[in-house]
């Protein structure tokens, strides 16, 4: 049996027990009495949205979520190996970096006649300060723009841990593996989910050869960020899981208790969802990141990981309402500066409202939010944009909503070369 044809026999079965008639539960879900309807006799395809909202409306916990097939899942991505074999991210060999050192003279940081210098060179403390810059930098620039410098920095600092001496060598390794932990990052805002599990598998090898053994174990929390995009929770699930044994750090065991909370949620598994976030609640109590010599090890723009991962949670949880309240206190919580930031939230805000029935409010904040997409370009945040537009298209007849649509469109639009 289709799943349309599972799923509206039994979510009339669940309406018709509550004692509420189709007006009343079409109210109460902000959606189209006759859409219902036609779901109900399965007239009419199921959307995750829908089936996520009537999860939470019946309590069912995710077994209504469960009728639904979720389009584009590969059931197979749990695993979520970087690429076995020679890498093409790999810096451990001196011919690629030696390319690494050509690609900085290109990008204009002429090194002249200067041989490397070794770690105990002033020039390490400056790659130290350059990285905090170029993070920095990530927040209002085009992943594409930035990726370049980043593989580059990272085959050079690399190359300077190779040349120097076995007891210095440490430091440099540590730093090159942070900067291809955010390569890694920036090369998933530019659509290359392959690369940026490349560059993660290359951070934590250069974290394990520099003596560090907690960031192989954060970049399991990274590698479920893209599973959990690619809508595979089982795999989230389960990466999320590895990054949380009792002797790591609280604060990778707090992100990825977020990220395990985020896994459940896509499948309306609120019960796991809001015991993973209460976990990473007291994990990240008191962390105070910042105020170590190292580079902070996730988010550093946002003061309250776990509050914002709530708010994120309940709208994959059918909540839209709990969601937009959540995400409206932390948004603005936000740096002004950090916009890649404040467009990931911030559309996952908008999204709430629309899904809540507050149309022209949800257009307000995307308006604004739209504005600075050409700056800081972002797949990730893509996908909160396409599910807005899919809300949005509900609510045709509003003009908040025929005024963004435009707008909407060239955001979505495929890049041309």
């Amino acid at each position: 049996m289709s799943t349309t044809l599972r799923f509206g026999p039994e979510l009339r079965r669940l309406r018709v027990e509550a004692g509420l008639t189709l007006t009343e539960f079409s109210a109460a879900l902000n959606y189209d009495k006759g859409h219902i309807s036609k779901v109900e006799r399965g007239e009419r395809s199921t959307s995750l949205e829908l089936a996520r909202r009537c999860d939470a409306f019946f309590g069912a916990n995710g077994d209504l979520q469960g009728l639904v097939v979720r389009p584009g899942t590969d059931p197979d991505a749990g695993t979520a190996e970087p690429p076995s074999g020679p890498s093409r991210w790999s810096v451990g060999r001196r011919a690629v970096l030696s390319a690494g050192t050509g690609a900085l003279i290109d990008l204009g940081l002429n090194l002249g006649s200067r041989a490397l210098p070794s770690t105990d060179d002033p020039l390490l403390p400056s790659f130290r300060m350059q990285f905090d810059q170029l993070r920095k930098l990530g927040q209002s620039t085009a992943p594409k723009v930035l990726l370049p410098l980043l593989e580059a920095q990272t085959r050079m600092i690399a190359e300077l841990a190779a040349d120097a001496r076995s007891g210095s060598r440490a430091p440099a390794l540590l730093l090159a593996s942070r900067f291809a932990e955010f390569t890694g990052w920036m090369a998933q805002e530019a659509g290359d989910s392959d690369a940026a599990l490349g560059w993660t598998g290359e951070a934590a090898e250069l974290a394990r050869a520099g003596g560090d053994p907690y960031l192989g174990s954060y970049a399991l929390v990274r590698r479920a960020l893209v599973t959990m995009y690619g809508g595979d929770a089982t795999g989230t699930v389960a990466l999320a899981r590895r990054a949380q044994n009792s002797g790591l750090p609280p604060r990778i065991r707090g992100l990825a208790a977020q990220r395990e909370a985020q896994g459940h949620a896509l499948v309306g598994n609120e019960v796991d969802c809001l015991r993973s976030l209460d976990r990473a609640r007291e994990l990240l109590a008191g962390d105070d990141a910042r105020a170590g010599a190292e580079p902070v090890i996730g988010t550093t723009h946002v003061s309250d990981p776990a509050a914002m991962s709530t708010g994120w949670c309940l709208h994959d949880l059918g909540r839209p309402k709990a969601a937009a309240e959540v995400l409206d206190r932390e948004c603005r919580r936000l740096p002004p500066h950090a916009l890649r930031t404040r467009a990931r939230y911030g559309f996952r805000r908008s999204l709430a409202h629309a899904a809540s029935g507050e149309v022209e409010h949800a257009c307000a904040i995307a308006k604004d939010l739209l504005g600075v997409m050409p700056a800081v370009p972002s797949a990730t945040v893509n996908s909160d944009v396409r599910r807005l537009a899919r809300e949005l298209s509900r609510f045709r007849s509003s003009r908040a909503v025929r005024d963004l649509q435009p707008a909407l469109a060239r955001v979505l639009a495929p890049a041309h070369s």
